[in-house]
């Protein structure tokens, strides 16, 4: 029944046979590709760059995603799992490493391995490699369907010339089934890999010889193929194996073919895996078009008309982007990994900050699901309320989670509340809140001053004393905490947590500060302490050929030497972007943030802010090349979307939205730099090519910022505050989801007149809009009304479905 290639088979009975049997003859109709192609080439596209073919990209489903390179190949790549990130995965577990296909007639034959141009859509992705034979021009699809352990590669064949086109086409697999990283924590342990090919199906199945995994793959019914030895054979690590097979091609002239490739897997079974790849096969077009409006509807949610159509786009492709993370892992739960190709899996402190973007573009299913995922990860890790960093697909937490997850975990509770109004969700989650905030206080600051020790976002090795951004999000955690508090019911409980921030608060602006700096500090920690970090960031910026940064540290060191060993102030060593937090989170006096944010901006090149400042020199004003890594992965002299994000949040909180413009506008420079439609990581070609916390990056500068929606679900109360940048004559965002309600918001400026129009779905809701008192007179729907004002804007509070407001 079955004919063996090479390895023994593993078709496992008359059951597994017979299903598939009965299940091909539902093949899809053979229009079906062709019109798939045809839809795909209606839809927006953008094109990559010849100089990035040699880089990669993903085609993502929630299940199942693939990574290669843009010019079609697959080489091994990533340092997670030391190039084994790329290739085909279905998490908890790896399929193939890639594959490569041969085409030959009469004269030639060729491997393709130099695509010519890679064009991105939302949710697929296409590789041309023009006219590869006589008359043969090729083109390769990707497709990764919903909540399907499988994806489908269409190749695309045109015969350009006057006559029939006959040529012999190969396909060669690459079988790499391994586990995940860590895998080997969880009894994962990898063995070699066999391939069988079934001659009555015409499917090919792997096995890891030691676990249930498998990898299928075939095409349509009733193509015959034949194994074959692989011709265009390539090397990758890992214990895998290759297997290929031909088949004889034939295209009338002036005609075009249409060939699918489905390859489908399973952690579980054979049969599993063989009625994924029949479902492929049958409902490739029903697939297509349920994920196209999907898609269609993650735009048309927070969808923003503004003057500057470059981060219109880049703020949409974001919203894409972020999709293309969603990581749906039977066992764990549903949510998204923090970046690809090297953080598929799942983080803390990625989720609190995306979680936030997400909830302001309408993605509260996804939120729900991540918040579930984390909690529970982080209940059966600590128990404790210590909210995880970093746990792999199998389960394997690698890091029980930095000093400033878990403050950032409470913020993140109380914004799903303001955006949802989901009392259940408050009740569910509020004790892990209160838990977290015992474990964050009580277990980690010794001295008992309310500023917990220990690493926060930056993880440079010795800086883990008092750490500014654990002390801001400490703030806006008991801040938000007495909120929560006062909600359920817990008055006492409240008024606790809001003296805790309200001494924080004092704190932060009278240890943090440096005024001789013009900055909060890194650290608060001892003179000691200080000389000892000095050193190594002395090497650092020597290496780094920073003399300034040398010449500022040695006068520090110099100015430390007279000072008493164990004296304890706040240091400014690093400039690390961390400094910002106290904007980011409106915790700065004003007076003092104005003068931080002026000398944060000097630590920027032309695509944002730098994650440690002393990496900076006077070449960054100009730089707007590639960034270089070190041989090694590192984020030394680093420009990252998040730091600039915050940076342009806190611009906005205190009144500065021209700057907070043009910090995005710097980020939306890497937008297609390198993979198009994607942001990197790194600005603007390093690290990961798809970062989820690039939503809050763009999202809340843009959606609660500077057209000013800020939510109270649980009142049933929007407050709206427009801050837009001062050219911006016009603006509008529509469907912006709050509980129940939807709104849409316009906005005008023009010759010193002001119009903003609201509509909402819940006409009982209140709308409170406010318009600064600069304004003399006001009208709703043209008859002039009186306001109150309150801390310098006019407010005008209505209900219904529309509201517009003018003023001069």
């Amino acid at each position: 029944m079955n004919m063996i290639i090479k390895y023994p088979t593993f078709v496992k009975g008359f059951l597994a046979f017979l299903f598939f049997v009965m299940t091909i003859s539902c093949q899809t109709s053979i229009d079906t590709p062709s019109s798939i192609f045809q839809d795909l080439e209606n839809q927006e596209g953008i094109e990559g760059k010849a100089e990035y073919l040699n880089s990669p990209f993903s085609a993502a489903g929630d299940r199942l995603y693939l990574v290669g390179h843009q010019n079609g190949t697959f080489p091994d790549l990533g340092w997670h799992v030391e190039g084994e990130m790329g290739g085909i995965w279905l998490h908890p577990i790896k399929l193939l490493d890639g594959f490569i296909v041969q085409l030959g007639d009469d004269s030639q034959s060729i491997c393709l391995t130099e695509g010519k141009t890679f064009t991105n859509y939302s949710f697929a992705n296409t590789i041309d490699y023009g006219s590869v034979l006589a008359d043969l021009e090729v083109k390769r699809m990707h497709f990764v369907p919903d909540a399907r352990e499988g994806m489908i590669v269409l190749y695309r064949f045109k015969n350009t010339g006057s006559v029939d086109k006959s040529f012999d086409f190969s396909w060669t697999s690459r079988v790499d089934l391994r586990p995940v990283w860590l895998g080997e924590r969880s009894g994962m342990i990898d063995q070699a890999d066999e391939v069988a090919f079934n001659e009555l199906t015409g499917t090919f199945t792997a096995k890891d010889q030691g676990n249930n995994w498998y990898a299928v793959w075939g095409t349509d019914a009733g193509i015959p193929l034949t194994p074959i030895n692989p011709i265009c054979n390539f090397e990758s690590r890992g214990m895998g194996t290759s297997a290929a097979f031909g088949v004889q091609l034939n295209i009338p002239s002036g005609s075009e073919l249409i060939f699918p490739i489905y390859i489908a897997g399973s952690t579980e079974s054979e049969l599993k895996a063989l009625e994924t790849l029949a479902d492929l096969r049958e409902n490739l077009e029903a697939d297509w078009f349920s994920k196209k409006r999907r898609y269609e509807e993650i735009s048309k949610k927070s969808a923003i008309d503004i003057p500057d159509k470059q981060l219109q786009k880049a703020f949409e492709w974001t919203k894409y982007n972020t999709d293309w993370l969603v990581r749906d892992v039977p066992g764990m739960g549903r949510g998204f990994g923090a970046g690809l190709p090297d953080y598929p899996w799942f983080f803390g402190v990625d989720s609190e900050y995306t979680i936030q973007g997400l909830l302001a573009t309408g993605r509260k299913e996804l939120v729900y699901s991540t918040v579930e995922l984390i909690h529970e990860l982080s209940e059966k890790t600590n128990g404790n309320g210590r909210i995880i960093h970093e746990a792999s697909t199998n389960g394997v937490v690698f890091n029980p989670g930095n000093i400033n997850e878990t403050p950032q975990w409470a913020s993140m509770i109380w914004e799903v509340y303001r955006w949802t109004g989901d009392r259940e969700f408050l009740e569910k989650y509020f004790p892990s809140v209160e838990k977290g905030l015992i474990w964050l206080l009580e277990e980690n600051d010794q001295d008992g001053n309310l500023l917990a020790d220990g690493y926060g976002m930056m993880e440079i090795h010795g800086l883990e004393s008092e750490m500014i951004d654990v002390a801001a999000y400490s703030y806006k955690a008991f801040a938000d905490a007495a909120k929560m508090a006062e909600i359920l019911g817990k008055t006492e409980l409240s008024e606790s947590y809001q003296q805790t921030a309200d001494a924080l608060a004092e704190k932060i602006n009278r240890d943090f500060w440096v005024p001789e700096i013009g900055s909060y500090a890194d650290f608060i920690g001892t003179v000691e302490e200080a000389l000892h970090l000095i050193e190594g960031a002395i090497t650092r910026a020597d290496t780094l050929y920073k003399p300034w940064a040398v010449e500022e540290l040695e006068a520090t060191k110099r100015s430390l030497s007279t000072l008493p060993k164990d004296q304890k102030q706040g240091f400014v060593l690093y400039h690390n972007w961390v400094v910002n937090t106290p904007m980011e989170v409106g915790v700065a006096d004003p007076e003092k943030a104005q003068i931080a944010l002026e000398t944060a901006r000097k630590y920027t090149n032309p695509f944002g802010t730098f994650v440690t400042g002393i990496d900076r020199d006077e070449s960054s004003k100009s730089e707007d090349g590639s960034f270089t890594g070190s041989k090694v992965f590192s984020y030394t002299g680093a420009v990252m979307t998040l730091p600039t994000g915050v940076s342009a949040i806190g611009e906005n909180k205190y009144g500065n939205p021209d700057v907070a413009l043009d910090y995005l506008q710097r980020m939306t420079r890497s937008f297609s730099f390198a993979l198009p439609g994607s942001i990197y990581e790194v600005s603007p070609d390093y690290g990961m090519f798809s970062q989820a916390w690039n939503l809050y990056s763009y999202a809340i500068p843009i959606v609660t910022q500077f057209f000013g929606i800020q939510p109270d679900a649980g009142n049933r109360v929007i407050y709206i505050r427009p801050q837009m940048p001062s050219d911006w004559e016009s603006a509008s965002i529509e469907k912006v989801e709050i509980g129940d309600n939807e709104i849409s918001l316009s906005y005008e400026k023009i010759d010193g007149e002001l119009m903003i129009e609201v509509t909402q779905t819940q006409k009982k809701w209140g709308l409170s809009i406010e318009i600064p008192e600069s304004y003399e007179q006001v009208k709703i729907f043209g008859k002039e009304v009186s306001s109150d004002t309150q801390n310098g804007y006019r407010r005008i509070l209505m209900t219904g479905a529309k509201v517009r407001v003018e003023a001069r």
